[in-house]
């Protein structure tokens, strides 16, 4: 009998250690299937941004978080036109050499604003940092309107950006990367937490928004806000992986005499839009979106839906000026 009850014991023990070894397995697998969420609030480009990560490795999303925050830090100081930095915007502008060796990262940043200029039919344009400035100027002083003698004494061609070689020559440029900068930015910032292997993220870069995959197997829900700013939203978008754009007329303005003047101003006219309340854009790439929703801003909407039909994986909501809604053909489907 004693060496039946050793063998039972033998073989309970025996059981429990595999029990044992299962649960460790288990455990295990679920702490390496459970993501965590790792946040992050910044304030670069004159905005407010929200970095959130989901990661089961918590060192790696924490150094991850850094990284973000490095990459908003470099571009919002390269392409910072009102404060001076080792070879910025700022020193291009200020035009004290005859030519600027750039850093790369810079004149990347400014050919692509340029080939802009030439998709758009000169409705993008990153030379208008003069026009800007007087606008800029009533606006902070919340009193006024420029003349048009003003407006127009600005040379706001293109061609003053002389690009070459990795240098700008000095031809009386103003940059103003306002358009285009944010948007940059998060695409290269998202482009780097994929890289890390990092793929569930939300990166929110003040109505700039890029979303990777879906931290728990759905899709996120984007909500774009009513540009009368009374709570409610125009509808919201279940999509992953893409970068939804808000451009408005409720971003940055004054009103003066019982008119509002905002910042999106038509290099045409020189003046602020006046074909909407906002437009938003989607897309997986969120240079482009930045960009495509300042030009659709200062488009009339009609003519800002038959643009959008000659790009491919695009799609854009208005919001008219008296409230109605209109879409491009392929925008429902991120409504369901």
């Amino acid at each position: 009998m004693k060496s039946i009850g050793s063998f039972i014991k033998k073989y309970i023990n025996v059981f429990l250690g595999i029990i044992i070894v299962l649960l460790c397995i288990g455990i295990y697998f679920i702490r390496k299937n459970t993501y965590l969420e790792y946040t992050s609030n910044l304030y670069y480009m004159n905005t407010y941004i929200q970095i959130r990560l989901f990661s089961n490795q918590e060192q790696k999303a924490k150094e991850a978080l850094k990284g973000v925050e490095e990459i908003f830090k470099v571009y919002h100081d390269l392409s910072n036109k009102y404060e001076k930095k080792d070879n910025n915007l700022y020193t291009l502008n200020e035009g004290k050499q005859d030519d600027f060796l750039l850093d790369s990262r810079l004149y990347d940043l400014l050919e692509y604003g340029i080939q802009w200029y030439e998709k758009s039919n000169g409705l993008f344009n990153i030379n208008m940092g003069c026009v800007t400035d007087i606008w800029k100027n009533y606006r902070e002083k919340e009193s006024g309107v420029p003349t048009q003698e003003e407006l127009f004494a600005c040379d706001i061609s293109i061609d003053n950006i002389k690009l070459s070689d990795h240098k700008l020559m000095n031809q009386g440029q103003n940059i103003d990367l306002g358009g285009i900068s944010k948007g940059y930015t998060t695409s290269i910032a998202a482009d780097y937490l994929k890289e890390k292997g990092i793929t569930r993220f939300i990166i929110n870069a003040g109505g700039n928004v890029v979303v990777g995959d879906h931290y728990n197997q759905g899709k996120y829900q984007i909500g774009i806000e009513n540009p009368n700013l009374d709570g409610s939203l125009l509808t919201v978008v279940n999509a992953n992986n893409i970068s939804v754009v808000t451009s408005g007329s409720y971003e940055r303005y004054y009103e003066y005499d019982g008119v509002r003047y905002h910042h999106l101003i038509d290099p045409k006219t020189r003046m602020p839009a006046n074909y909407m309340k906002g437009v938003t854009v989607l897309s997986k790439d969120a240079k482009m979106a930045d960009a495509l929703s300042t030009i659709l801003f200062l488009m009339p909407i009609e003519e800002g839906m038959k643009y959008l039909e000659k790009i491919e994986g695009v799609e854009a909501i208005w919001c008219g000026m008296d409230g109605t809604l209109y879409r491009s053909k392929g925008f429902f489907q991120y409504e369901s």
